[in-house]
This record gives structure tokens, C-alpha cells and sequence, in this order.
């Protein structure tokens, strides 16, 4: 990590000069530009990579897979993939004068490294892009999810000066929830050689929404914005309430990181303000307009997938314990005001099934939600026990619901009809916008998934895909501790699934009423070759086979190519992660690229710009080794890669579609 002294400058000083010359344009997401678009068109298939072996290999960014076009008039084209890095996190691009991951405060300076305050925290886990047109220019979105290592090498999380207790007795370190960022970066194209080069770049400014933090994956929308993503790693509100009423001045809670760096302890963080969907708008100038979507609820959200109606976004939830919850705007491209749901599923196979089981998909209605209405009982100071009676041991009254919602053990809540002036209907909006995990349960929702991550849509077929990294905890067998009961009764799978969900219309919710969407899942299953492998630990280390997916998270489907793009977060599985390609009408599974040992593969999708196709990815982590790796493998590769360095790119080498 390079040394930077620090200036008390704001960035969006810094750079707002080379922001000034673009122009104003809609460009539609590629994957909704090219739905429906497949007759005539040429075949792709991929051809696969063998699994690295050496350490040199293992250490690396490498793909040796091919793509193969077959045309309409029988010309086949054949060409080998290669990745290229548009730039690091710890470049700095353009005008702007610090590294790309840098970390700021509210008034856009950046947070000091605790360890050397002469150097700025950089991020090293770049997460979601997005490739959006305005005009004639080219701008890329890009997160990054949190602060991982210390300028000295150690993590951010087990730094001594940020370790905590607290209220319930729990040893926690506040560093697990400190501001991250999102970044735009001009990009310019050479329309001949396809070329994309990193010309300047700046932080997106959050300040007027409490920041932002654990940015994961992201959605370009129709309607050329991009969609973020918050996961609200353990900001418990109950927690925080309990650990304030013992300190109220914030300083031992799990919002004390964005007190003290993002407000330098200028105010408490509200924890409602975490865990909220961001949206970007990018306007002419490379100007930019936010909001968070308090209306879409409140979770460990890996991302919303939006549909074409461009008023349904269905989301995953990373972590144990989790719905799927679903939002139906009311008016096409406005994610201000509409109605939440989360799934139930029925179960339809055997219980400890080891094939991902199939399941029917119904829908729990949570209540209808708006943005002003959530934000104004958030900004009045509304809280947790404002919201539900709740006690950890079963009270034996009935008027009492069992929720297990980012636990395994339950909580017994009630939800009260007053509180300190807040109503019954604002309490059950802001039960359902502001504590949606724990309410889809209190309604009777499956709250039993486990690091559901990624999802995708296929619009030829009508299905879209969801990631489980993990099978195992709340999806197994017996593990439904809540009143909704034990509703996903599988048989573990560590290596998880991709799976499929079967959309419908006019469905309607388990009360009776329609749903106003025309993409509503009705069943789910793990298609043929999608579903990971667990075995015997081998000689390097892996707990899963190399030649299938283990712990799916990122996932893109171009209609196109007719291809998921599936990439992993294998945190002890697969020594190396992969990224696939998946052709659905083959079924074929081929390894495209394997990133260097630990590294996460995030930030995917495709895009076709100007005849030319770029499968967009980053690695994040690098180094982060599994803790199954052989201890002589892993001495081999350490001294071979750069910890504090990590790639935003894309995969470039596709023929002409």
C-alpha cells in the first residue's frame, strides 16, 4: 500500500473540474437490451480450462479457455479469453489524488489507516460494477464492500484498538462495520480494438444518506441507473438500543465505526440507515444523484435483480437465516413506493435430500411501503422497542411469535399497536420496511436460507437463477426453530447450488390478494450440473470438486450467448475460486477463469459496447487462503501475491455476436 500524505481537502473538490463535458443519455442494461433477440443469431459455446496445479499457477490470474462462434451461415470462429485490468484498487486514476479503495468520511476526506495515520485506509474488496452509457461517454460504477487488511498486513478485524463488548456480554471489534465506498470512473473505449481504458475518476458522495458500508453486489436497472446493495452484517437495532442504554455516547456498539470515522463522532449512526438499497443515477457532467430505498426494506441484501416490468426487484440475502423477499413498485422505474413480500416455500421432496430439492414458491405479503413515510419514523427517532415486545425464552403466550431471522436461536416478539406518539400503522411499516428479516417470520416467511447471494434472469425461458452459497444450517433438516416451522428440510451440501426459480403471473399472496407483477416465482429446483460437490480433502486442500461449482455467488445471464455466468466465493472449498460459464440448453459447464488462491471473483456482468463483448469481473482478497490448504502449497504462493492489491477488469476475447 503506497503512503499518502494525508490533506484535509475534500475529493469532490479535487476532481469536479474533470467531470464537466459529458452529455445526457438512456442506454437500457445489455441483458435487457438483448431479451427476446435469438433467432438467427449465432451459437456460443465455451471451452473450458483445466484447474491450476502449480503454485505459480495457483498464485495467479489465469485462463487458458477458448470461445468458439458458430454463425447462421456456418463460419465458425474460435478465440482464447484473456483478462485485463482496467485498474487496481490502489491506483490512483485520473485527477483523482488518492488510491481507487479509499474510505472516506462524511465530508469526503479520507480515513486515516489506524496503524500508520500518514496513509489513507484503503479497501482491498472491490465488489459490483456497472458499465453505464450517458451520451457519448462511459462511466463504471463499481463498490467496494469493506476494509479487510491494515496498511501493517493485519485485518481490520482483529485490530486491538476497535475491540468492544457489547451490552449483552458479546466480545465484538467495531471495525466489522466502518465505511466503504462506491466509486465512478470515466472510461473510454477504442471502438477498433475495443480497448477500455480508465481516464478519471471520483467517490460517489453518500453524506446526505448516512454513508454507506458492506457494498456487495449490484443491478444496472432498465432504465440506465445503477441499483447497489447494502449487507447489514450484525447492526442488530435491538443490539444497538441495549448497548446505548448502557453507553449512550456510541462508542461500544456495532455502529461505533461509522460514528467515529464516517461523523467523527459528530453524531450517532442510526442503525436504520444500514442496510438500505442504494440507486445512482448518473447525470450529464458525471454529476451524480442518489437515494436509498427504504421502501425496498432492510437486510443483508447481495443485490436486487430488477425484471423487465422494471417495477419488480426480487433480492437475495447473504448470511444464515435469511428470506427472499420481493418489491412491486408501484410505477415503472420509480423504486420509491410499492409492496414487500417475502417467500415461503413448500417443500415437495423428500426430507435430507442432497439434490437441492424442489420446492413451491408462495409469497407473504409484508405491507405496502414508501420512502418518505420510512425515512420521516426513521429521521423522528423511531427504534426497535418502539416496533416489538421481545423476549430470548418462550413467555408461553401465545400473542408471543418464535422468529429465527439472522440467527439460529429464536426471539420471542410481538408487535405493539403504540409507542412513545409512533401509531399501529407506523409501526407496522417500519416493522416491515425496517425490520423485514424479522417480520417476514412474525408473518409466517421462510427465513431458513443460507448466503442466498446472486441472482439472474433468463427471459427466453422465463426463469431466474439464485446463488446458495452454502447448503447447510437453517436449509437442513430440523433446523427451522421459528413458529413458521421447519420449511427447507435438505441434506447439507457445503459446496451449495445454483439454483432456478420458475416465474409466473398473475399469482397472488397467501392472504388471498393479487400480486401486481407479472414476475412472481412460483417454483424452485437445482438444474442438471449445477449443483456442488463435497469430498474427502485432498492433497492442495479442497474440500470440493474442482470441476464443478462450489460456493456460487456472483451470477450474470446473457440471453445472447444463451450462458450464466456463474462466479465463486469459496472461503475454505475450493483452494482457488472459478468463474464458469454455464450454456442452459446444453447444460455444458465450463471454467473460464481461475483467480489467485483466496480471491473472490465479484463485480460480473457483460456488456456489448460498439460490436465489442466485456465479461466484466474484479477479485477481492487476494490471499484470504482457505484454512484447509496445505500449509506447504500455501508457503509457495504467499511470497507470489500482492495482499494489498486488487484488480477491477474484464475478460476480453469474444468474437462478434
Amino acid at each position: 500500500m503506497r503512503s499518502i500524505t494525508l490533506s484535509r481537502r475534500p475529493l469532490a473538490m479535487a476532481v469536479a473540474a474533470a467531470f464537466g463535458a459529458a452529455s445526457l443519455g438512456v442506454q437500457a442494461d445489455a441483458h435487457h437490451a438483448n431479451e427476446g433477440k435469438h433467432k438467427g443469431q449465432p451459437t456460443v459455446e465455451f471451452i473450458g480450462m483445466p484447474a491450476p496445479s502449480t503454485a505459480a499457477e495457483r498464485a495467479a490470474f489465469l485462463t487458458s479457455a477458448r470461445v468458439k462462434v458458430t454463425y447462421p451461415n456456418g463460419k465458425v470462429v474460435e478465440q482464447p479469453l484473456e483478462y485485463v485490468t482496467l485498474f487496481k484498487n490502489t491506483d490512483t486514476v485520473g485527477s483523482n489524488p488518492y488510491p481507487a479503495g479509499t474510505l472516506y468520511d462524511a465530508n469526503g476526506v479520507p480515513i486515516p489507516d489506524p496503524v500508520d495515520p500518514s496513509k489513507v485506509l484503503v479497501s482491498e474488496t472491490p465488489d459490483a460494477n456497472s458499465l453505464i452509457k450517458v451520451g457519448d461517454e462511459l462511466y463504471l460504477v463499481t463498490h467496494f464492500e469493506y476494509d479487510w487488511l491494515l496498511s501493517n498486513g493485519k485485518t481490520t478485524f482483529s485490530s486491538p484498538d476497535s475491540a468492544f463488548t457489547q451490552a449483552n456480554g458479546t466480545p465484538d471489534n467495531w471495525r466489522w462495520n466502518t465505511p466503504t465506498s462506491m466509486i465512478l470512473t470515466r472510461i473510454e473505449q477504442d471502438k477498433h480494438t475495443g480497448q477500455l481504458t480508465a481516464v478519471d475518476q471520483k467517490p460517489i458522495d453518500f453524506s446526505a444518506w448516512q454513508g454507506v458500508g458492506w457494498l456487495c453486489n449490484g443491478t444496472h436497472t432498465p432504465w440506465n441507473t445503477h441499483l447497489g446493495s447494502e449487507e447489514n452484517y450484525s447492526i442488530d437495532a435491538r443490539a444497538v438500543e441495549a448497548s446505548r442504554a448502557i453507553d449512550p455516547t456510541g462508542m461500544h456498539d456495532s455502529m461505533t465505526g461509522f460514528t467515529k470515522l464516517y461523523f467523527n463522532n459528530t453524531q450517532l449512526a442510526n442503525p436504520y440507515y444500514r442496510g438500505i438499497t442504494p440507486e445512482v443515477k448518473i447525470k450529464k457532467g458525471g454529476k451524480t444523484e442518489v437515494v436509498k430505498h427504504f421502501a425496498m426494506g432492510r437486510g443483508t441484501f447481495e443485490m436486487g435483480y430488477v425484471f423487465p416490468d422494471q417495477r419488480t426487484v426480487i433480492f437475495g440475502h447473504d448470511g444464515d437465516n435469511k428470506p427472499l423477499t420481493m418489491f412491486v413498485a408501484d410505477k415503472p422505474r420509480d423504486l420509491s413506493k410499492g409492496t414487500l413480500y417475502a417467500a415461503k416455500l413448500v417443500q415437495l421432496s423428500p426430507d435430507n435430500a442432497t439434490d437441492g430439492g424442489r420446492f413451491e414458491v408462495q409469497w407473504v405479503k409484508l405491507g405496502r411501503t414508501d420512502n418518505d413515510s420510512v425515512k420521516a419514523l426513521v429521521d423522528a427517532g423511531i427504534q426497535f422497542s418502539d416496533l416489538f415486545e421481545v423476549s430470548d425464552t418462550n413467555p408461553g403466550d401465545p400473542s408471543y411469535i418464535a422468529v429465527a431471522a439472522g440467527k439460529t436461536t429464536p426471539e420471542y416478539l410481538r408487535l405493539k399497536t403504540a409507542s412513545r406518539g409512533f401509531n399501529a400503522k407506523d409501526i407496522e411499516l417500519a416493522a416491515a420496511a425496517l425490520e423485514t428479516l424479522r417480520y417476514a417470520g412474525y408473518r409466517g416467511a421462510t427465513t431458513e436460507f443460507n448466503k442466498l447471494e446472486g441472482l439472474a434472469f433468463n427471459a427466453r425461458d422465463n426463469v431466474a437463477y439464485l446463488a446458495i452459497t452454502d447448503i447447510a444450517n437453517g436449509m437442513e433438516t430440523g433446523k427451522g426453530t421459528g413458529t413458521a416451522g421447519d420449511h427447507i428440510r435438505l441434506g447439507k451440501v457445503r459446496a451449495g447450488a445454483t439454483y432456478a426459480m420458475a416465474m409466473g403471473k398473475k399469482q397472488k399472496d397467501t392472504d388471498g390478494n393479487p400480486i401486481k407483477s407479472d414476475y412472481v416465482g412460483v417454483s424452485m429446483w437445482v438444474p442438471e450440473g449445477l449443483l456442488g460437490e463435497d469430498i474427502p480433502k485432498d492433497a492442495a486442500g479442497n474440500t470440493a470438486n474442482e470441476d464443478k461449482i462450489a460456493n456460487p455467488d456472483n451470477l450474470y445471464f446473457d440471453e445472447k450467448m444463451r450462458t450464466l455466468f456463474i462466479g465463486e466465493d469459496s472461503s475454505t472449498l475450493h483452494i482457488n475460486n472459478f468463474l464458469w460459464a454455464y450454456n442452459v440448453d446444453t447444460k455444458k459447464l465450463s471454467r473460464i477463469m481461475s483467480l489467485p488462491a483466496g480471491a473472490e471473483s465479484t463485480g460480473l456482468k457483460v456488456y456489448e459496447l460498439h460490436g465489442h463483448t466485456y465479461i466484466l469481473g474484479n477479485a477481492q482478497h487476494i490471499g484470504d487462503f482457505s484454512r484447509n490448504i496445505d500449509p506447504t502449497l500455501k508457503s509457495q504462493i504467499e511470497p507470489l501475491v500482492n495482499k494489498f492489491e486488487a484488480p477491477i477488469g474484464y475478460l476480453k476475447g469474444m468474437p462478434k455476436l
